[in-house]
């Protein structure tokens, strides 16, 4: 095993390309052999510093379409295992990760691991509306935590639209009890301003959804690799965030030459290493 003190950065490399790809803290153990404890603290560590970097570095985004939505997951145990003790304190039970994805440049620029009320909503909204450099049009689901929350966070300066989608209530309508509800139709509501109706979806914030179940073993349903601490799901999220935005390249942003989110965004100019982003706990 080999101890943290001792990691060097290109097996901090290692391990965060295990991370990053979808593999459990135990896994990463198995093809690394870092110890458990290693692994968790080298998360912890730099999550805060992924967090820290990006909150920095996100700021005056030239996003015009944003999407936002949020993503269920779960912290210690699921919300009708949770001991009476713990019951209605957060962080226990159920989880849910808000996000936002720019339409054009695909980036990332602000999230919270919080729960679903107003309170988070409103939190979420007004750190997304203090990273933007202009006016956006901005979509979200038809929740009624949003209504009471965008106008106070953007103020005059947002076009919003809610996109409504209706499913089956049918079960035979549906592929089985694990395979998601059959959309049958969705309805446009226009809350403040005057959003382009063309532009008004949320189907790629859904797919970055999908990106985080995938890239995230704590995310991943019907499995065991859940968070037992609502902190280490905060850094895994700020960690997957910083690989996604700086180090990956998306296939819809390629012109000349790969880009990442950020470099489409104009807050990086290469593609960065999984050695770079180690080295911002240096």
């Amino acid at each position: 095993m080999v101890s943290m003190n001792r990691l060097t950065t290109e097996r901090r490399a290692q391990i965060i390309g295990c991370l990053v790809e979808g593999n459990s803290i135990r896994a990463t153990v198995r093809m690394t052999g870092a110890a458990k404890n290693t692994i968790t603290k080298l998360l912890a560590d730099l999550g805060e510093a992924c967090a820290e970097y990006q909150d920095g570095v996100f700021q005056e985004l030239p996003c015009k379409v944003v999407e936002a939505d949020e993503i269920w997951a779960y912290c210690y145990a699921k919300q009708k295992n949770v001991p009476e003790q713990f019951k209605g304190t957060p962080g226990y039970g159920d989880v849910r990760t808000f996000t936002a994805i720019c339409a054009d440049t695909k980036l990332v620029p602000s999230w919270l691991v919080g729960e679903r009320t107003k309170y988070d909503a409103a939190v979420f909204l007004e750190d997304l509306a203090s990273r933007m450099a202009g006016r956006i049009q901005l979509s979200t689901d038809g929740h009624a935590m949003y209504e009471g929350t965008v106008g106070p966070a953007f103020g005059g300066n947002v076009d919003w639209a809610q996109i409504q989608k209706h499913y089956a209530s049918d079960p035979s309508q549906s592929g089985g009890k694990y395979s998601p509800p059959v959309c049958t139709g969705t309805k446009r509501r226009v809350l403040k301003g005057d959003p382009d109706p063309d532009r008004i979806s949320t189907s790629y914030v859904e797919r970055q959804n999908l990106t985080m179940r995938m890239g995230m073993r704590r995310f991943t349903r019907l499995t065991t690799g859940f968070s037992r601490k609502v902190e280490n799901l905060s850094h895994a999220v700020s960690l997957h965030f910083m690989h996604y935005n700086f180090a990956r390249p998306h296939k819809t942003l390629k012109e000349r030459y790969p880009r990442t989110p950020a470099m489409a965004a104009g807050v990086a100019h290469h593609i960065w290493t999984l050695e770079e982003i180690a080295a911002l706990l240096d």
